[in-house]
């Protein structure tokens, strides 16, 4: 299976491309910890079965799959053709050495990247058994203030980011998860969402929007392009570009992350309990109690959401 984003000609690829990077000059083989060999004529076919390896063994979503392939793809090209066989501990070190003064989560990432790769599927442990993820530092949050929520939406002056900014503001979803957001995803008449994300620390439970989000939202629904099932069907260039020209406009720094992060807080202002926060933000329940003795049907999670009334602009 041929990991999305890296056909022969893609941009992922093409960017940094390892096709060359022959591993039949390491004899052919590299030993894994079933004493079985690899034997892979270049990175590419690895890498293809890497990602398979990520989805069924690991069981991770495809986007961390390619994510791991990519900062993988990075690393190759540093170590600049250096043999697998004859690569040492020190060799990631001085590699890690150049995320290390930078943002924790980069480092994290291709920390996670390596250690599956060399670790898990390779079974090359001792590579990087001494490797340790830097601690998570404490960081206070500031949400944006009502006042300042409702000066960025009257300065955005597209429909479709009007929608998608009162649709993450009043659900939580994560930006993926509202850009990939089908027609038939969402119930109309009881304003509610059905996202699809899964993963070890992510679930899809269920979410609401408020009214405000649905005014907006049947404004959009009339004019969207009508040859796409995506309630939000946005080029992918524009994705990454959500709300940019709003902030620079107003100076108002609000991504859709920050959104996210308003719904959590405001909810828990407005009484609701930390685990159906956590279910409408779509993480994880983190006690025993809210796992497996919380009532998460529909009907209540509705009952919830409806009682702490949430607005966002009024």
């Amino acid at each position: 299976m041929r990991p999305p984003g890296f056909e022969p000609g893609s941009p992922a690829r093409e960017a940094i491309n390892c096709s060359e990077y022959k591993l039949e000059q390491f004899d052919g083989r590299i030993e894994n910890k079933e004493n079985n060999f690899w034997r892979i004529e270049n990175l590419d076919q690895l890498f293809e079965r890497f990602y398979e390896f990520c989805l069924v063994d690991l069981q991770l979503t495809k986007r961390t799959a390619m994510d791991h392939i990519y900062a993988l793809k990075k690393f190759f090209k540093w170590l600049n053709g250096k043999r697998i066989e004859s690569l040492t501990s020190e060799d990631l070190r001085k590699y890690l050495m150049l995320f290390k003064d930078g943002n924790q989560y980069t480092y994290a990432n291709i920390l996670k990247a390596l250690r599956r790769f060399f670790r898990d599927f390779l079974g090359l442990k001792h590579l990087v058994q001494t490797f340790k993820f830097p601690p998570k530092k404490l960081e206070i949050k500031r949400v944006p203030s009502k006042e300042e929520i409702r000066k960025f939406y009257q300065a955005i002056d597209n429909l479709e980011e009007k929608a998608l900014f009162l649709l993450i503001a009043s659900s939580g979803l994560r930006r993926s998860e509202a850009l990939d957001l089908k027609l038939r995803d969402i119930d109309f008449e009881k304003r509610m969402i059905f996202p699809k994300h899964y993963s070890k620390t992510k679930r899809s439970f269920i979410t609401f929007y408020n009214e405000e989000a649905e005014s907006v939202l049947e404004k959009w629904l009339k004019i969207r392009p009508k040859n796409t099932e995506k309630l939000f069907p946005m080029r992918t260039n524009k994705k990454h570009r959500i709300f940019l020209e709003t902030r620079k406009k107003t100076g108002i720094n609000i991504t859709p992350q920050t959104l996210r992060e308003w719904f959590a807080c405001e909810m828990g202002r407005l009484g609701v309990p930390d685990r159906y926060v956590d279910a409408f933000c779509g993480r994880v329940p983190k006690s025993v109690l809210a796992r497996h003795y919380t009532d998460f049907s529909p009907e209540k999670l509705k009952e919830i959401y409806d009682k702490a009334n949430l607005r966002v602009l009024s």
